[in-house]
């Protein structure tokens, strides 16, 4: 929901794709500097703690700017501010979150555990866009944000009866490490992703992924806006259609479990989004445009939900904060990618910019597949 009334209410006061561009990457810099805190916070203390108090500030966040835009106080700056709050808290959200799914199945029922989360995010992802749409064309955007407050409020509640036995990371040596300082916890984080094959080929495709292809929808308010005509509503429908190929993708990720061959999962897959998001970008007719969409997320899941289930499979548990902060900690490119979108979309259009850089991101997955055999072994 945040995605498209972000997005939709900076294009709205701007009409500038570079600003767009500038507002994602302002999301994604919180990752470049706080990852590893938070990935050392959510090995060394309270991982539930770290949640519930990331869902409250949010919650705060979204109310503040639902009350800017009722006001008619609202300007470009408050989006800027709030878009780098909102990714400060999220990086702090996120490892402790996918830590706790790691610790609460066995071993061999990890893929599947973390493939669910991902269907349930899915399933998000098709139902928000679409209701921030209906709820902008309809009412406007402050009831965007309004429903935004509310739903985090909502997973705060459901937070709360969490069983204590995930609040901290198990592990012979995990109590030991509270004790360690913060530099040294994430400088082990480091060394483990460093010197581990299957984290660093890992790595090397999410931030293919996320350099060249992930920063897209960046530029989803002109494509509605300008290409297909169809507002913020289309918009909405148009993130719900990869919402429904990821939910797809994650489903049959998680009936699968350890059968997948996960390495070539990944590389394939990672190759087919980039090939079917510059397919996306010569779309002119919205239909297609949306049938697109759902192909997009049904391999956009390779790039992420794999690449998490992978990492968080070959990393013991009281590393498992700190490698998932980071393996967040790549997608900091997308700062650059997300720039390099809004300024190629500002100088050659957005289906250009689009077409560009998904065949790029098509062409380095291939590339991460001939260099790097360790990537293609991957179980």
């Amino acid at each position: 929901m945040d995605q498209v009334a972000r997005g939709w209410l900076l294009y709205d006061l701007t009409s500038s794709p570079w600003q767009l561009g500038l507002m994602r990457g302002l999301q994604a810099l919180p990752l470049l500097c706080l990852s590893p805190i938070a990935g050392s916070a959510a090995d060394r203390y309270d991982r539930k703690l770290q949640i519930i108090v990331s869902q409250v500030l949010e919650a705060i966040l979204y109310a503040i700017m639902a009350a800017l835009i009722v006001s008619g106080l609202i300007q470009p700056w408050h989006i800027y501010v709030t878009a780098f709050i909102e990714g400060a808290i999220s990086t702090f959200q996120q490892p402790a979150r996918t830590a706790m799914i790691a610790d609460s199945v066995p071993h061999e029922h990890l893929t599947n555990a973390v493939a669910l989360g991902s269907v349930l995010f899915n399933v998000s992802r098709m139902v928000g866009p679409a209701l921030a749409g209906l709820l902008i064309a309809t009412v406007g955007i402050a009831a965007s944000y309004l429903a935004q407050s509310f739903l985090q409020g909502l997973a705060t509640v459901l937070t709360v009866p969490l069983p204590a036995s995930l609040r901290f990371a198990s592990g012979t040596t995990a109590r030991h490490r509270r004790t360690e300082s913060f530099t040294r916890s994430m400088i082990e984080g480091w060394t483990f992703s460093r010197k581990d094959p299957t984290v660093r080929a890992c790595l090397a495709i999410t931030g293919s992924a996320a350099f060249f292809i992930i920063p897209f929808t960046t530029l989803l308010p002109v494509i509605a806006r300008d290409v297909l005509e169809v507002g913020a509503q289309g918009q909405g429908l148009l993130l719900t259609g990869m919402g429904v190929g990821a939910f797809c993708s994650a489903v049959l990720v998680a009936s699968m479990g350890h059968r997948l061959h996960r390495g070539l999962f990944m590389l394939v897959g990672v190759t087919l989004y980039g090939l079917s998001v510059a397919a996306f970008s010569t779309s002119h007719w919205f239909p297609l445009s949306v049938a697109l969409m759902v192909v997009v997320g049904l391999f956009h899941v390779s790039s992420h939900t794999v690449v998490q289930t992978v990492v968080q499979t070959y990393t013991p548990s009281e590393f498992r904060g700190r490698t998932s902060a980071i393996l967040q900690q790549a997608h900091v490119i997308t700062l650059f990618g997300s720039l390099i979108f809004g300024a190629l979309g500002t100088a050659a259009g957005a289906p250009t910019a689009i077409a560009i850089m998904a065949g790029a991101g098509a062409l380095s997955s291939v590339a991460i597949a001939t260099l790097v055999p360790a990537a293609r072994r991957i179980r």
